[in-house]
């Protein structure tokens, strides 16, 4: 889907230079994508870099075995530094990009990333501070597993949720998807969340999350 020029000049203007703008309006695509849904599999081709309009993505990293660990999200005006990474490099995609809620997003052709870089300067101010975001990210993940123990993980990861979704201390998810992100089992999960409620910091019913300190 192709939206006018206004609306681009609207979004990114004090982001990008006109000129960059322009060129967004001739090659970018708008799309809209359900939660659940996928940009990026493992070993899939990188053929598009999306920026965020509305919504997250949540990236994930898969094992051998098929288990996942989350890595970080990604919002509004934001980019995945994987994709840009991969596309620069011509790699095929090393990570799960999924849907975390309802996402409005442009769609860039992977082969604009580096001509970008040698024209616009603002792009590659953008470029380079999303990997800055995404090593921050990053930094903050390596902390977690290292430093805190799991139930302050998963703390941490349903305050997160709450935060992206902007759920107002309710979060809506399940304990699969829940240890899916720690990399954990439902089982052991499931059984922090019931130790979390004895000590009153959350409440719990189906499928639903409720923090309460």
């Amino acid at each position: 889907m192709k939206l006018d020029l206004d609306f681009y000049q609207t979004k990114f203007s004090g982001i990008f230079s006109p000129d960059l703008i322009k060129e967004l309006h001739e090659f970018g695509t708008y799309v809209e994508m359900e939660a659940g849904g996928y940009l990026m599999k493992p070993g899939g081709l990188i053929s598009f870099i999306p920026i965020l309009l509305e919504g997250s993505i949540k990236i994930m990293r898969q094992d051998d075995e098929g288990k996942e660990v989350l890595l970080y999200y990604i919002g509004g005006l934001d980019s995945c530094a994987m994709s840009l990474t991969c596309c620069q490099q011509g790699n095929t995609s090393e990570i799960i990009a999924q849907v975390e809620e309802n996402v409005k997003l442009i769609s860039i052709p992977s082969y604009k990333v580096d001509e970008w870089l040698c024209q616009f300067p603002t792009w590659k101010t953008f470029v380079f501070n999303t990997y800055q975001k995404r090593f921050e990210d990053m930094l903050e993940t390596i902390d977690s597993i290292a430093f805190h123990k799991l139930d302050q993980r998963l703390l941490d990861l349903i305050k997160k949720k709450i935060e992206i979704t902007g759920g107002k201390r309710i979060l809506y998810a399940t304990h699969e998807e829940l240890a899916n992100e720690l990399a954990t089992s439902r089982e052991v999960v499931s059984r922090l969340l019931k130790q979390l409620e004895k000590i009153d910091r959350v409440k719990l019913s189906r499928n639903k999350i409720e923090l309460l300190s």
